[in-house]
C-alpha cells in the first residue's frame, strides 16, 4: 500500500505577517487561529453574494468599500460551492438587510444575497502580491482582495452604510447601503435565472417565480419611486 505523506506545512513566518497588518495596520480583529481569519461584526459586516453576480455589480458601482474574491471548492459541485464575493459594509449592515430587502420588494427573490454580521467571521484575504497559500488559507477557501483595503481609508464612515451619512460613493460620503442592496440583488437575480436558462439552476435555494420585483423595475426605469436607485 502506497504510503500517504502529510502535506507540508506553512512557514509560520508570513501568517504572522498577515495577522499583523490586519490587526496594527488596519486594526481589524482576527480570530486568533489558523488559518487566519477575520472577526465580522465589530468593524464591518459582510455582504456576500456570487462571484459572478458580484462582478456585474462592481462595474455597475466603481466606488464602494473594499471587496474579496472567495474561491471555489475544490471539487464541489453545489449552488454553495461557487466563487463568491464579499463587500465589507458598516457594522450592523447585516441586521438592515432584511429590511431593506422587504422595502424593495424583493421578498425572497435575492436568496442568494446574504450577510456576515456579529459572531461570523470570513478568511482573510491575501494582498495584492501575496499568494493564498503563504497565508495560510484552505484550499478552498483562499481569498483574495479585488478592491483591497488601504491604511487610512478602511473607517467605519467608507464603509457602505445608510442614513444621514450614505451618499453615492463622493468624496466625503460613505456609499450607500440601499443602493448596493438595489444593484446586488437584481444581478443576483439576473444570475440566477442565466444560470437556470443554462441547466444550471440552484435548487439548494428553491426554485423562484422567472420575473423581476418590483426593484429591478424601478430600475430599469420602469417603474417610478422617489428614490432613485
Amino acid at each position: 500500500m502506497a504510503r500517504v505523506l502529510p502535506r507540508p506545512r506553512t512557514p509560520l513566518a508570513p501568517r504572522a505577517s498577515v495577522r499583523r497588518r490586519y490587526e496594527e495596520e488596519l486594526g481589524w480583529p482576527t480570530t486568533g487561529t489558523e488559518p487566519v481569519e477575520l472577526l465580522t461584526g465589530l468593524r464591518f459586516d459582510v455582504l456576500e453574494m456570487p462571484a459572478d453576480a458580484g462582478s456585474a455589480v462592481l462595474r455597475r458601482l466603481p466606488l464602494t468599500g473594499p471587496v474579496a474574491l472567495l474561491q471555489a471548492r475544490c471539487g464541489g459541485k453545489q449552488p454553495g460551492d461557487r466563487p463568491k464575493l464579499l463587500m465589507l459594509i458598516a457594522a450592523g449592515g447585516a441586521e438592515e438587510l432584511p429590511g431593506i430587502l422587504e422595502w424593495l420588494e424583493w421578498g425572497t427573490l435575492a436568496a442568494d444575497l446574504t450577510t456576515r454580521g456579529t459572531g461570523d467571521r470570513m478568511p482573510a484575504p491575501a494582498f495584492p502580491g501575496g499568494t493564498a497559500p503563504s497565508y495560510g488559507f484552505g484550499s478552498w477557501e483562499a481569498a483574495t482582495w479585488v478592491r483591497p483595503p488601504r491604511p487610512g481609508y478602511e473607517a467605519e464612515n467608507s464603509l457602505p452604510t445608510t442614513g444621514s451619512g450614505a451618499g453615492i460613493g463622493d468624496v466625503g460620503d460613505a456609499p450607500d447601503l440601499v443602493r448596493l442592496v438595489s444593484a446586488a440583488a437584481t444581478e443576483c437575480h439576473r444570475a440566477r435565472l442565466w444560470r437556470a436558462r443554462n441547466a444550471q439552476s440552484d435548487r439548494e435555494c428553491g426554485d423562484q417565480p422567472l420575473a423581476f420585483s418590483n426593484a429591478s423595475r424601478m430600475s430599469a426605469g420602469t417603474r417610478p419611486r422617489s428614490l432613485t436607485l
